[in-house]
């Protein structure tokens, strides 16, 4: 099996993802849908012979101790790419994502312009969230990079693997990986405080060892930045304070309300044609009154309608906002912008000018449409 072949065609078709097993034809993940590729299946043989070229002999003997390796690698000529060989049915498997050398802008992601502004912020906490293949890593690249480019900052990362190479601008930017410049984030975490850094980004907090440094960091008055695993701002709070015992979690409450910068949550929504797909967003901005209902936990459900309220003063947004917004742009078919929403029942009659007589909170995001107004109807 020719591996840099397949890899070359995975760039050439645009796909995010390669999956490889044995018996099985390579599959490309585009635009979020799976492909199988004119290949044919690979042997026992052919995954191992894969292995062979691309691990080092460090990561061959931890691969096979652990039957599990993360890690990245370029390949001369054609990109650079995130990898994970796994074993399954007793045989080696992969899957390898594309990550381009090139990171783009705000622009031309198409993420909401307020996110060059949170980006240049000298302190606090923030979190790029959303599930796998949402785009959390990309965006997170193009904030270091405004950060890069704009300020002069020293910016330490830790990832699992590191995935976008960043190369000293106005900042200074020192990159660290798992396994290969630190023992493990803990390790990391646990010194980073003493590395002189004004920005932190951690690739992924997944535990409560590791989201105390977070806030720790963020309250001595440092920008942290990392990923989480949720799907909005609300849950992002919830799943913050589930990671510590119920005695600790006013304390944790009050430590993440005075630290807290916002929260940035993303779904990738499909054109029509399924060739391009649109980041909707979901954009919270610790305001004084998301700091209360972050400390309040009987406040904390009313954060959804405090990101809707203030989608013009703060420019915070809610994801249906997000997806009215690209459905009346042209971008996005109804029936995906329904199919993404968080509450579709409402946007369906959102779309339809129908809304209860209690709810103003959507009236001056729709006098910033480019749309025509549509008579509303209040029941």
């Amino acid at each position: 099996m020719d591996i840099k072949k397949i890899l070359k065609e995975m760039i050439a078709r645009g796909a995010s993802d390669l999956h490889l097993k044995v018996a099985s034809p390579p599959v490309y993940r585009i635009n979020g849908s799976l492909v199988f590729a004119d290949y044919d299946a690979p042997s026992v043989q052919d995954m191992a012979a894969v292995a062979q070229q691309i691990l080092s002999p460090s990561q061959k003997e931890a691969f096979e101790s652990t039957r599990e390796i993360d890690f990245a690698f370029g390949v001369p000529g054609i990109a650079r790419f995130r990898a994970n060989f796994y074993v399954q049915r007793g045989s080696v498997a992969m899957v390898f994502r594309h990550v381009p050398v090139e990171i783009k802008t705000v622009d031309e992601l198409g993420l909401p312009q307020v996110v060059k502004e949170l980006a240049v912020k000298p302190r606090g906490l923030m979190l790029v969230t959303g599930t796998v293949g949402s785009g959390k890593s990309t965006t997170l690249a193009s904030i270091v990079d405004i950060i890069n480019r704009e300020t002069s900052r020293h910016v330490i990362t830790i990832e699992d693997p590191i995935e976008f190479l960043h190369r000293d601008q106005k900042s200074i930017v020192s990159q660290r990986e798992i396994g290969s410049d630190t023992g493990s984030y803990a390790d990391a975490l646990r010194h980073v405080l003493r590395q002189d850094p004004d920005v932190i980004l951690i690739g992924e907090i997944r535990d409560a060892e590791s989201m105390k440094i977070a806030l720790t960091a963020a309250d001595t008055g440092h920008l942290v930045l990392s990923t989480m695993h949720t799907i909005d701002a609300t849950q992002t709070v919830s799943r913050i304070i589930s990671f510590f015992p119920p005695h600790q979690h006013q304390e944790i409450r009050y430590l993440l309300a005075s630290t807290m910068s916002a929260v940035i949550s993303q779904r990738l929504v499909a054109d029509a044609d399924g060739l391009t797909r649109y980041p909707a967003c979901e954009i919270m901005i610790a305001t004084g009154t998301i700091r209360e209902y972050i400390r309040e936990p009987e406040k904390t459900v009313m954060i959804r309608q405090a990101i809707q309220d203030g989608f013009i003063q703060y420019q915070m947004q809610t994801f249906d906002q997000s997806l009215m917004q690209l459905y009346k742009e042209k971008k996005i078919t109804l029936e995906a912008a329904t199919k993404t929403s968080s509450n579709p029942h409402e946007f369906m009659l959102r779309v339809k000018g129908i809304q209860a007589s209690s709810d103003s909170s959507w009236d001056r995001f729709e006098e910033t449409s480019k749309e025509p107004e549509v008579e509303t109807q209040t029941i």
